[in-house]
């Protein structure tokens, strides 16, 4: 299978317990064994699917396997949330002494886990500019084992040079994770440049409704199975129920991304001439500063974009609030157009230096467009702006 589309719908061919097109959900916790044979056979199986539900279960090894084939590697495996899926990551991979390097730009639950949490467990990090390559140069030493990347960045839309950065850390014997979620493997496949492991939110994009909390950790199976391990230790199990929703999400990421890429381009480009507007950053734009960065690694450019108001706090308070179509709501990656305020949102999540040192202003309003009509959403953005500027005075 070559084409997008067709992988994710036929990725788990195969797999589905009685060869039903839709596949049924697996409600149960445990599983039986006729014989001791079997039962041990079931109970030492790495990512078994047929042993005990925190072990894996057949819904998980459907949408891990589309997952996995739509990122172009050998496996993978699900959790309950994208924080879930890179806590597991890191807690499998590190150790007391390592050294983390994570870019200043990131979700900021990422950057809660690495500058808080593990360095309760003795082990240290680095936050630097992804946007230079030689800063990820400057921060490596003989215990950085581990570099996370998120390209493009929440929510500030900058990039990552993959083959850049992927080298310079595979040289210095660094694995490299790379957070996928706002571009999808719709728009780029991290591992075709060479990173070590895959995470997605799957709350956002992949699930695409609002309507399932989950993560999902590809790669190697051998970094998997090591990760795996671990996720049984954690217990951030998905369940059934929202392994099956993820996987129904998944077969139309192709179409849904594609209308999703086509309304953040053209609200982009519409909104970039406003007055209310001080700057667009969307990696589509040729405005954007890494924008020929992006036409190499990305094939589309995704669904998210910002908007830095000239009027600041003020300003987005008012746009969120005449918005008719857009939802004022945390996440992202959902058939509605969802709108926030990031600076309020990860005011509980990262400390109040931190969030200053991040480049995230007050101004700074984060779009996830739906696949909403293009036309209408064009409209109600516009008309909302039109009352910002005319609040602000820059409407002359």
């Amino acid at each position: 299978m070559t084409g997008i589309g067709t992988t994710a719908i036929h990725g788990d061919d195969g797999l589905s317990p009685t060869g039903a097109v839709s596949p049924p959900i697996v409600q149960s916790a445990t599983f039986s064994a006729e014989t001791d044979e079997r039962f041990t056979e079931i109970a030492t199986q790495t990512r078994g699917d047929a042993f005990y539900t925190r072990y894996g279960n057949p819904n998980h090894a459907q949408v891990s396997a589309v997952v996995a084939e739509l990122e172009g590697v050998e496996a993978g495996l699900v959790t309950a949330s994208g924080m879930g899926a890179i806590t597991t990551i890191a807690l499998a991979l590190l150790n007391a002494g390592d050294h983390v390097i994570v870019q200043r730009s990131t979700y900021g639950g990422t950057t809660s886990l690495t500058t808080g949490l593990l360095t309760r467990f003795g082990v240290t990090c680095t936050q630097v500019d992804q946007t230079d390559v030689d800063a990820f140069a400057r921060a490596l030493t003989p215990q950085t084992r581990l570099v996370l990347v998120e390209t493009p960045s929440n929510p500030l839309l900058e990039l990552t040079d993959l083959t850049a950065v992927i080298d310079l850390a595979h040289a210095h014997g660094a694995y490299v994770v790379v957070d996928n979620t706002f571009a999808t493997p719709v728009n780029q496949r991290p591992a075709a440049f060479g990173a070590d492991l895959v995470w997605h939110s799957a709350t956002k994009f992949l699930g695409g409704h609002s309507d399932v909390s989950a993560g999902v950790v590809v790669g190697s199976a051998e970094l998997v199975d090591r990760v795996w391990e671990t996720s049984i230790v954690t217990g951030a199990t998905l369940g059934p129920i929202d392994a099956w929703l993820l996987l129904r999400g998944i077969r139309t990421l192709p179409l849904r991304m594609a209308r999703h890429n086509d309304n953040a381009l053209a609200l982009a480009r519409a909104l970039e001439e406003h007055p209310a507007v001080a700057r667009v950053r969307y990696p589509g734009l040729a405005s954007h500063p890494q924008h020929d960065l992006a036409t190499k690694q990305m094939s589309g450019h995704g669904g998210v974009f910002s908007l830095d108001l000239a009027g600041g706090r003020p300003a987005a308070a008012t746009l969120l609030a005449e918005l008719r179509l857009a939802k004022r709501a945390a996440s992202l990656g959902s058939v509605s157009t969802l709108v926030v305020h990031p600076r309020s949102m990860w005011a509980g999540i990262v400390d109040a230096d931190q969030l200053a040192a991040t480049g995230i202003g007050e101004g700074l309003v984060r779009v996830s467009t739906g696949i909403e009509e293009t036309a209408d959403l064009v409209a109600d953005f516009t008309r909302a702006l039109d009352v910002v500027a005319g609040r602000s005075g820059s409407a002359g």
